[in-house]
């Protein structure tokens, strides 16, 4: 069998969950397979995800004048494309390399939809400036002749909106982590008082203040505790209401750091605190249950699929009962080392394998 990869969302973005979705699909492909990647990422991408894998790259970001090179790209790949016969071509994003429709390939194509924020402005008005994506994802799954979701919730939400698209050609299959139980044990720093751990990123679905609020409250009672924020530092508007909750001082944030030292971040941690409204999956609280931690997190969206009963669940419009599953995780070490353990036999539920067997199986129905 050859797959053909469209590798448009690594032109943009340098690193990023998508990418490393791909990846890690690739790489644990069956090596019988052949495999061809086009990308506009620069040279150091790395060839060796797979022995069989031929890369076809366009230099864009090389090329002057940059306009002429975004305007030659899309007819290099498809006069590469045009010299192959594949089986099938997987999009890593809805927009192609070539900037043709999915519907204009000759050979059965796959796309993956990872969540369906952009399509709810009726729940989060804020995404209504970002609608851009909206339109060439519908064109996508129409056109597809398999659409991969990457959780339950994700299929609900995208034959709610789009309720003509036949059910029978969205298939799910879970995402994973790299992380693994021995990581979290090397010499990177870590916060000198106990702390509660948030990480990513903070925009509107995110629900980032609830949790300033709550851990203000929390600090209240609790002059030891540190909160540790893995991702960007908090700057503008953000840092002032961070201020003006008094808990400035209590902030440790070492920025973006890599998965060792994260993961010792993640082990060290009271609990993972993950408070967001929306989530296509959820990678966060998987990594945390890898290493032990235990997770505090919304019960809305997939959620609940990823961190099954092995978390602290909350209301994420409720302030109160974010902050009270924080007190009660100070409160109650039994109950933290509990949902520890459980943690341990919900995580081991997914694996890269699993995605990739349940992604080959979709593959080989297409052939």
């Amino acid at each position: 069998m050859k797959i053909l990869y469209d590798g448009a969302i690594f032109a943009m973005q340098a690193r990023g969950g998508i990418n490393r979705y791909f990846e890690n699909l690739i790489s644990r492909l069956p090596t019988s397979l052949e495999l061809i990647l086009t990308t506009a990422r620069p040279q150091h991408y790395p060839e060796s995800l797979h022995p069989n894998l031929r890369v076809h790259r366009f230099a864009r970001y090389g090329f002057r004048p940059g306009r002429l090179a975004y305007w030659l790209e899309k007819y290099y790949f498809r006069a590469m494309e045009a010299r192959v016969d594949v089986d099938v071509l997987h999009a890593t994003y809805y927009q192609l390399l070539t900037r043709e429709s999915l519907a204009a390939k000759r050979s059965p194509t796959v796309v993956t939809v990872y969540d369906m924020i952009y399509e709810m402005g009726h729940i989060y008005p804020d995404f209504q400036i970002y609608n851009r994506n909206i339109e060439p994802k519908r064109q996508a799954v129409f056109a597809a002749d398999v659409v991969l979701c990457i959780s339950e919730c994700t299929k609900k939400d995208l034959l709610e909106r789009y309720p003509t698209l036949p059910p029978s050609k969205v298939k799910v299959t879970y995402l994973a982590s790299e992380f693994r139980p021995e990581m979290g044990y090397g010499p990177e720093p870590i916060p000198d008082r106990p702390y509660f751990l948030y990480v990513g990123g903070r925009g509107v679905h995110k629900n980032f203040e609830r949790l300033v609020q709550a851990f203000a409250r929390l600090s209240q009672t609790h002059a030891d505790l540190q909160w540790c924020l893995v991702g960007a530092p908090p700057h503008g508007e953000e840092l002032r209401k961070i201020q003006a909750a008094g808990i400035g001082d209590r902030l440790w944030c070492p920025g973006a750091v890599p998965d060792e030292h994260l993961a010792k971040l993640y082990r060290h941690a009271i609990a993972f605190v993950y408070p967001s409204l929306y989530e296509g999956f959820g990678i966060p609280p998987l990594e945390a249950m890898i290493c032990d931690t235990p997770v505090i997190a919304s019960r809305i969206s997939s959620i609940p699929e990823v961190a099954g009963e092995a978390a602290f669940y909350f209301d994420p419009n409720s302030v109160d009962e974010l902050y009270d599953q924080m007190k009660f995780v100070l409160a109650h070490p039994a109950e933290r080392e509990r949902k520890i353990q459980e943690g341990r036999h919900q995580a081991a539920k997914f694996s890269w394998e699993q995605t990739t067997a349940q992604t080959l199986a979709a593959y080989q129905r297409l052939v």
